[in-house]
């Protein structure tokens, strides 16, 4: 087996660094946004808040444009919306001059529970910069990875290399 684990596709440029940086800070602000929502004890998935989180940043959207901002097809876009409807998250009205077109908006507890993640991740990602692994960072790549690792996640490499021992695993003993 080849030492390198990452896809094929990677790059072995001058970016590289950055790039699996950025990458596993990725996983680290999914990690942040997960634990958030869970310590408000919601029952909601990373695609409800994110579509909870374009209505709030960007106002009552048709459910043709609500799709194309979180780059789904509409009618997923349709049943996401209607479980956030349903749980009193998101309000659907009809147009004035189209009543065949709805429009989705955050009702006031959409807006509050939003606002509470976004505050909570926030004040998360506060520590991670404030912790000591970010203050020796020398440049942008470093420094990402240092976030990274002060949120307890591993960088991309690591990460690539727990993902191969994970599929032989899977493969040679029924999962990982």
């Amino acid at each position: 087996m080849a030492s390198n684990v990452l896809p094929a596709s990677t790059s072995t440029g001058p970016e590289t660094g950055l790039v699996e940086s950025l990458a596993a800070l990725s996983r680290a602000l999914v990690g942040i946004t997960t634990r958030s929502l869970a310590s408000l004890d919601v029952d909601l998935t990373l695609s409800q808040y994110r579509a909870i989180v374009v209505l709030a940043s960007q106002g009552p959207l048709r459910t043709v444009d609500l799709a194309a901002a979180l780059h789904v097809h509409p009618s997923t876009a349709t049943r996401t919306c209607d479980r956030l409807v349903r749980r009193g998250l998101v309000a659907r009205h009809h147009g004035e001059a189209d009543r065949r077109v709805s429009w989705l908006g955050l009702t006031a507890s959409g807006k509050e529970l939003v606002g509470e993640v976004m505050r909570r991740r926030t004040e998360q990602i506060r520590e991670l910069v404030r912790s000591p692994e970010t203050t020796a960072a020398a440049n942008l790549a470093e420094l990402v990875e240092a976030l990274v690792v002060a949120a307890g996640e591993p960088t991309e490499r690591q990460w690539w290399q727990q993902w191969e021992r994970c599929t032989e695993a899977a493969v040679g003993a029924g999962g990982c």
